[in-house]
């Protein structure tokens, strides 16, 4: 990764793991395309890029649960001089109980989470893999493994960025195109807003932490990135079990013995 250089765009670029990822890649050479809703913001993380690191860095304001705002940044991917990453940090959270959640927050999120981050990977993995060169980052979340009350929506929204990614991740593998998806747990940023966050503050990692964990798990071709697990033969149990799942299922196609008696 530190030897690739070229244009990076990254969604949700205003704060938090966003603006650290545009300043981390800034560092290692890339020109940058910063994409969110707060132009005050985006300016001023543009203007501080630029004055510290020499790049060139174009700022687009974008609501990604706007069907015309997508459409608009994934033309950008397709037109951008030297695109060569994308990251995909722009996400939102519409926690809540499932009874008593707007259903319009729930769909914003879907759009944000889902949509609008499949529509600009897709865009970049046929731009990268027609160049036979490219990285797509995508923003997962470890409660993607964790469906609990009062985060449904955001739960299953992760876990499609999990899968989703990993099939992108094989349907890529010999074309040069590097996919990672990045599963951090609780991060110190604007996610809860006002409201008291509902895990124990040891249990946070900071933007910078987790951003640095995972530019350096890509540079070591680890492209399911957990930043704060220390025994990486949890997640390697956990591989193991699914493969055993997907061949007992695999097997025939006659209903368990158990659901015939």
């Amino acid at each position: 990764m530190s030897t690739i250089k070229g244009t990076a765009l990254v969604t949700g670029a205003s704060s938090g793991i966003g603006a650290v990822y545009a300043a981390r890649l800034a560092e290692r050479g890339h020109d940058l395309i910063l994409v969110a809703r707060r132009l005050e913001r985006l300016e001023e993380l543009a203007g501080q890029l630029r004055n510290e690191h020499g790049r060139t860095v174009q700022v687009v304001t974008a609501d990604l649960a706007n069907e015309q705002d997508v459409s608009e940044v994934e033309a950008l991917i397709g037109s951008a001089t030297d695109l060569r990453v994308l990251v995909n940090c722009a996400g939102l959270g519409a926690l809540g109980m499932t009874t008593s959640i707007d259903p319009a927050t729930a769909a914003n999120m879907l759009q944000v989470n889902v949509v609008a981050l499949t529509r600009l990977s897709l865009a970049a993995a046929r731009r990268f893999a027609a160049a036979k060169e490219g990285t797509i980052i995508n923003i997962g979340s470890v409660v993607a493994f964790m469906p609990v009350p009062g985060a449904g929506g955001y739960s299953g929204s992760k876990a499609y960025v999990l899968n989703f990614t990993r099939s992108l991740q094989a349907e890529l593998a010999q074309s040069n195109v590097t996919v990672q998806v990045v599963m951090p747990g609780p991060v110190r940023s604007e996610f809860f807003g006002d409201k008291p966050a509902p895990f124990p503050d040891q249990l946070f990692i900071s933007p910078q932490a987790l951003v640095d964990a995972a530019l350096n798990a890509l540079d070591q071709e680890e492209v399911v990135c957990f930043p704060t697990l220390h025994d990486l033969t949890a997640w390697q149990s956990v591989e193991m079990a699914r493969g055993g799942l997907v061949k007992a299922l695999t097997q025939h196609g006659t209903p368990a013995e158990r659901y015939t008696q």
